[in-house]
């Protein structure tokens, strides 16, 4: 039976498809309308108010700014001999996934074209085999072949297919080969290879400072580069008359040493022998002159050569300046303070007769001579030739605390010279206020003190100055691209001790070098120099044994500090030797007294020194 059907609702008729059209076509004009409206209001802020922003991105694409370096300054010694210089130089540069595209677009238009013979272009890989071969003939081992075609035929966007090339070589190279570009690249020279090593530095990869004055003065050294504006079109080359903003390149200035060169080379040989012969494990000398202070050679064993480059390499203990960085314990050489204090405040007088035990106790601590005696009859001027730890220590009781902190400080202990040269040790000397029982009993013999190398020729330059000390310099001058010289100042000398008082102390301190056979001989008579007066001062002072955290009884630091000549000083020279395995006897200082002798007297012959109108009186070192 069929479902009912009357209670369904009727049907309504379909509407016609045209009915709609009107419809559609409405919609259709608004939504143009819509896109016409923000199609003009996107021109309307192109053309308006994004124009300049716009224009400024194109210009941005197009300018390009070209840098003009600086040429670094040179670094001499105090004669004008070079230590430094930049020789200018290029780098071949390539770039071979454009080239290679270039040569066979190139190759392909010939064929194209129906070229032959010459107007035909080479296939590219005979045509990069060519490059490889021409550069390899023109430079020999410093571009291997092989190693230059890899390069020509790399993914690589830019590569360097050789470096530091004459300049006329390059520019024949690139005239051979218009695929290969040139970039300048200045090269640091340094002529006389290691010497002055420590002292000159070297320069990184980027040409700017790594070490030494080369870092330290950089900014003196680098100069400012220039710059020069130009545009570029879509095809990169400069658009004609676009040159523009020319800033020239500013030279880095001249740095003229104190060192000479000549007695750098001498002094930085000896020392490298000495360490070599002693065992040590290195070996330091410091050269001053008497009167001015400036370094005339500074050394230490096993130093570098900044002409094989540094590179990326990260420094080394070898590339330091241990006379300014490495602090130790001088020894008996720092016993000079108490003799300078002791014969200043009219304490003791060089003659006087003191009764000297083997050992003494002061604040609970007892010391003794490095050699075993009863009371023996030793001068003052004994006490310092013979290097009695008890005798210094009872003149420095005469001194007392106070004034012997006082004259550490005039002797420019615990403070940094400011020499010149980058990390600079101030070295370590306790502040009275926290002295201890013990170390007034250490002080006066060099121990329990720290001071580096240039310090400690530094003391001996007061006494040599008739007892005004000046301040070490090692940079002479600057002399800007225009030639404009600058000095460096001559610091304020610091008065330490009177002249007299100075003369007095040099004289007593011949004693050191005086030779004699019975007990008028002093602990570095192999410093002496024949036909002059030297005045010095050996040192043996205990390194700190790590594994006990105290004094080692096999470790010492051996120093020795000298005048030449004594009556008359132009020189002061300061030596350190780490550890020696040979050459250390109980009085110590018997390794470096030999190194003295070699330098001093080849000094002494080179500048035609004169010697020493008078010998000088015998001294009295021990009394019968």
């Amino acid at each position: 039976m069929s479902p009912d059907r009357r209670g369904s609702a009727p049907r309504r008729p379909r509407k016609s498809s045209t009915a709609s059209f009107p419809f559609r076509q409405r919609v259709g004009r608004v939504a143009m309308c819509g896109a016409l409206a923000v199609a003009a209001l996107q021109l309307l802020w192109i053309q308006g108010v994004d124009a300049p922003s716009l224009a400024a991105q194109s210009a941005n694409q197009r300018t390009t700014t070209q840098v003009d370096p600086a040429v670094r300054g040179s670094i001499t010694d105090r004669n004008g001999n070079p230590l430094a210089f930049t020789m200018e130089a290029k780098a071949l540069t390539f770039q071979p996934v454009r080239v290679r595209q270039e040569l066979q677009e190139a190759r392909d238009k010939s064929v194209k074209d129906g070229a032959s013979g010459d107007k035909l272009q080479p296939e590219v890989a005979d045509r990069l085999k060519e490059i490889a071969a021409g550069i390899h003939q023109r430079l020999g081992d410093a571009a291997p072949e092989a190693d230059v075609l890899q390069k020509l035929n790399s993914n690589d966007t830019f590569d360097y297919l050789a470096r530091s090339v004459d300049p006329a070589v390059a520019a024949d190279i690139v005239a051979q080969f218009r695929e290969v570009g040139l970039e300048r690249q200045d090269i640091r020279e340094y002529p006389g290879g290691s010497l002055a090593a420590n002292v000159v530095g070297a320069t990184g990869w980027d040409g700017h400072g790594l070490l030494g004055l080369e870092d330290s003065m950089d900014s003196t050294l680098a100069g400012t580069d220039g710059s020069e504006t130009y545009d570029r079109g879509s095809d990169g080359a400069v658009i004609p008359g676009s040159w523009r903003d020319k800033q020239p390149a500013v030279n880095g200035s001249a740095v003229e040493l104190t060192l000479d060169s000549d007695l750098q080379f001498y002094v930085q040989q000896q020392t490298q022998i000495a360490k070599d012969k002693s065992g040590a494990k290195n070996a330091s000398v410091v050269v001053l002159d008497s009167k001015t202070g400036q370094v005339l050679a500074m050394a230490n064993s096993g130093t570098f050569n900044p002409a094989i480059g540094v590179g990326n390499n990260a420094p080394t203990a070898e590339m330091g300046n241990l006379p300014v960085s490495t602090p130790f314990e001088p020894g008996s050489v720092n016993k000079i303070v108490t003799a300078a204090a002791a014969i200043e405040d009219g304490k003791t007088t060089p003659d006087e007769v003191l009764q000297v035990p083997g050992s003494i106790q002061m604040s609970g601590v007892s010391v003794k001579d490095a050699w075993d005696h009863g009371v023996a009859p030793y001068t003052t001027t004994g006490v310092f030739g013979k290097s009695s730890n008890v005798g210094t220590l009872m003149l420095a009781q005469r001194v007392g605390e106070q004034r012997y902190a006082d004259m550490l400080n005039k002797f420019g202990l615990g403070q940094r010279t400011e020499v010149g040269l980058p990390g600079e040790s101030a070295g370590s000397v306790p502040s009275l206020d926290q002295w201890s029982g013990g170390t007034f009993a250490n002080l006066p013999i060099g121990q329990g003190l720290s001071m580096t190398l240039l310090q400690m020729t530094g003391m001996y330059q007061a006494i040599a100055n008739d007892g005004v000390r000046i301040a070490p310099r090692i940079v002479k001058a600057t002399v800007d691209s225009d030639g404009d010289r600058t000095e460096t100042p001559q610091p304020e000398g610091v008065h330490v001790v009177s002249e007299q008082t100075a003369a007095t102390v040099r004289d007593m301190f011949r004693a050191v070098t005086q030779d004699d056979t019975g007990n008028q001989r002093g602990t570095g008579v192999a410093a002496g120099v024949e036909g002059y007066q030297v005045s010095g001062k050996t040192g043996t002072a205990q390194q700190v044994d790590p594994a006990c955290k105290c004094y080692s009884n096999s470790n010492y630091w051996i120093t020795f500090a000298g005048i030449a000549p004594a009556d008359n000083p132009r020189f002061v020279i300061g030596i350190m030797l780490d550890a020696p395995v040979r050459g250390v006897d109980g009085g110590g200082g018997q390794s470096a007294a030999p190194l003295f002798h070699d330098i001093a007297s080849w000094m002494l012959q080179r500048d035609s020194i004169p010697m020493s109108p008078d010998p000088g009186r015998k001294l009295v070192l021990q009394a019968d």
